[in-house]
């Protein structure tokens, strides 16, 4: 059985500048079910080939010939915000993380995952889920938690339907889409559509920046 939907393998866009690991994701990834659309060495090419491609997952390496990973991240999910970047990199530094995330990856790994993490990640990734390779995770809650002493600004949660927010505050305890449909009794679709309704509200791009909003908020500290 192929990841994804039922119907349509998960499509994979895999960018790295070094040839004999990018050949290897690309064969791992196809062999558990992935469609690779494309592959680049840099970030011009990822840029270049991502348009036509129309991938849903970007596995993307940091360090790779300008622009560097966290531009390209930034670029894509302007592109296509429902399109998702899973870092895989050999950096596991905190401003290497941090700078991923705030450009909008969805997950972020290093390299020394086992191929299994890194199937297992990009299944998730692709569900709307974020995922981080052990100890990455605390560190990123971490600086989003720091940042609540900001001073708050107009941003339009006052917009938002009770259902929405009860969905935020869901997924700012880190539920996936599924299970927040199990709790809420809704379907996985009804979810999705709360979640981009939210995204558009707040003038945001992607689940991670809506998990940091949420935090920012205290949602993920209120009582169930």
């Amino acid at each position: 059985m192929s990841d994804g939907d039922a119907q349509q393998p998960v499509r994979v866009m895999v960018v790295d500048d070094h040839p004999m690991w990018r050949d290897a994701v690309e064969r791992d990834l196809a062999a558990a079910g992935f469609d690779v659309v494309a592959v680049a060495a840099n970030g011009t090419e990822a840029l270049a080939r991502f348009p036509a491609a129309r991938p849903g997952v970007v596995v993307l390496d940091l360090q790779i010939p300008a622009p560097n990973g966290v531009e390209v991240t930034a670029e894509v999910v302007r592109l296509d915000p429902s399109a998702r970047v899973l870092i895989l990199s050999a950096s596991g530094e905190q401003d290497d993380v941090l700078d991923a995330v705030k450009a909008g990856a969805t997950g972020y790994l290093v390299k020394s995952a086992s191929s299994a993490e890194l199937l297992d990640a990009v299944r998730r990734v692709s569900r709307g889920d974020t995922v981080f390779t052990p100890g990455l995770a605390g560190l990123v809650l971490g600086e989003f938690r720091r940042m609540l002493d900001a001073p708050p600004s107009d941003d339009g949660s006052s917009r938002l339907t009770e259902r929405e927010t009860e969905v935020l505050r869901l997924v700012a305890k880190g539920l996936s889409y599924k299970q927040i449909a199990e709790r809420l009794v809704l379907s996985h679709r009804t979810v999705q559509n709360h979640v981009q309704n939210t995204l558009r509200k707040l003038q945001l791009h992607n689940r991670v920046q809506l998990t940091r909003y949420a935090i920012e908020q205290g949602l993920d500290d209120e009582d169930e």
